[in-house]
């Protein structure tokens, strides 16, 4: 077969049969040992692969040509999904991405944290479509003509998409009313290159259970340009209750910066998550699928087992959705959160839904739990949904010396989290059972629930 190093050159075209996903959503398969990736291809397609990069231990191609699908391929939905970057698995069916993720959650604990935690059966999505309550779209006007869309797969090139699969149906009208404001007012869009022009992304929020509409426009100028003409276009939509721009003049890739202004109407949306009403504001942490976080959490209340005479830490609090949750279950909840408009939100969330067992923190992670232990709050139960990052090692050592008799761990990063539980294993916390849920269908990302009792 020769030296895998020379065997392959860019340009060669070649036969593969894909055997497996990657974590990002790629397909890969292998030729004379070497990895090869390739965007679009399905688990059992037989493909004539065109081959665009080749680097020492891996190659990267195209699909060229299907010679035979996979019974598990499905003609994609969407006009862009080959070029968008926000998909992975138009072309899958439903029960075969369902299958993927469960078994990445299973793989990352085996082979990562070099655990054996039983994994249950992953809990999917009645509806894989118009789930997401929340967008963030990079924006380019060319000519006056304002198009949104998504970033292209590894890169900042701007995919048009006037109607997201993924996204709900208001959202189309409120990136019209952008336009229409844009073409209108004279609106420049901000260019990564030179630091110049004004509208860098629009950023959209509803509210599932009641309709409200949250629409921002995230700017690199202190004052957003005849935002009245705005106001009047986005007010003709039903459920718009909320019109904020944010500042962001840094010269970095983060959507939102640290100012956001109310222009016209409510300062938060309401929401309603397990019969609790919680208010969310442009900067909180709010889980993007409703139906979907309903049974994340119910999920986790179940976890936490708890009978009523608990101290529950929710570390990583946001809006304090999960403590809030499980307050009526436990003797008292605290909540520990770094954003002072989510903590602030917490704090009336409890008192909306009247709840006077609960107490939320602003400050990071380990110096929350530290000030509980400094007050003596002894943590009976806890519970964590960290950052993409996972844990870090403070945090986990601040959580043991807390001494929990339990600790519910909810992960948006499977590789992360498995990192976590070997860290937790160490410190005497075993990990008995952990639950995939799928949050976002048709993407690569999967959260999991995962419950840890004290040895």
């Amino acid at each position: 077969m020769g030296d895998s190093m020379n065997s392959l050159k860019k340009n060669d075209e070649i036969k593969l049969h894909i055997e497996a996903m990657t974590s990002e959503g790629s397909a890969v398969s292998h030729f004379d040992g070497m990895a090869v990736f390739i965007r679009g291809a399905v688990p059992g397609d037989e493909i004539l692969a065109h081959i665009i990069k080749v680097s020492k231990s891996y190659a990267i191609a195209k699909v060229k040509e299907i010679i035979s699908p996979s019974p598990s391929r499905i003609p994609s939905d969407c006009p862009v999904s080959d070029r968008c970057g926000g998909c992975s698995f138009r072309n899958m069916t439903y029960e075969e991405e369902l299958k993927y993720k469960k078994s990445r959650v299973e793989d990352a604990i085996k082979r990562i944290g070099h655990l054996d935690v039983p994994v249950m059966d992953i809990i999917g999505a009645e509806e894989i479509n118009h789930y997401r309550n929340k967008a963030q779209y990079p924006v380019i006007i060319q000519n006056g003509e304002l198009q949104a869309g998504f970033y292209a797969y590894k890169s900042h090139r701007i995919i048009p998409c006037d109607n997201c699969l993924l996204s709900q149906n208001e959202f189309d009208e409120c990136l019209s009313a952008f336009s229409k404001w844009v073409k209108r007012a004279n609106i420049t869009s901000y260019d990564e290159k030179t630091g110049r022009g004004e509208l860098r992304h629009i950023y959209l929020r509803k509210a599932s259970a009641t309709g409200e509409i949250m629409a921002c426009a995230v700017i690199n100028t202190d004052n957003l340009s005849k935002k009245e003409l705005l106001i009047e276009e986005l007010t003709k939509i039903d459920g718009v209750k909320s019109i904020c721009v944010n500042i962001n003049k840094e010269k970095s890739n983060v959507i939102l910066g640290d100012k956001t202004r109310i222009i016209w109407g409510e300062e938060t949306i309401c929401d309603v998550l397990l019969g609790k009403k919680f208010e969310i504001s442009p900067n909180s942490f709010y889980q993007v699928n409703h139906d979907q976080c309903e049974k994340l959490y119910s999920k986790a209340i179940e976890y936490a087992n708890l009978s009523g005479e608990e101290n529950l830490v929710d570390i990583y609090c946001g809006a304090g959705t999960i403590a809030l949750s499980m307050a009526d279950r436990a003797k008292s909840v605290f909540g520990i959160e770094i954003i002072p408009s989510a903590v602030e939100n917490a704090k009336k969330n409890a008192i909306i839904n009247g709840i006077n067992n609960a107490e939320f923190f602003c400050a990071d992670a380990s110096d929350g739990a530290k000030e509980l232990e400094k007050r003596g709050i002894k943590a009976d139960v806890i519970v964590f949904d960290p950052p993409r990052k996972g844990c870090d090692k403070e945090l986990l050592e601040t959580v043991e010396r807390m001494n929990p008799k339990r600790i519910v761990y909810v992960s948006c990063d499977s590789a992360t989290l498995a990192r976590d539980l070997a860290i937790l294993d160490e410190m005497g916390y075993k990990a008995i059972e952990a639950t995939p849920v799928d949050m976002f269908p048709r993407t690569t990302h999967v959260e999991a629930v995962v419950k840890l009792i004290q040895n």
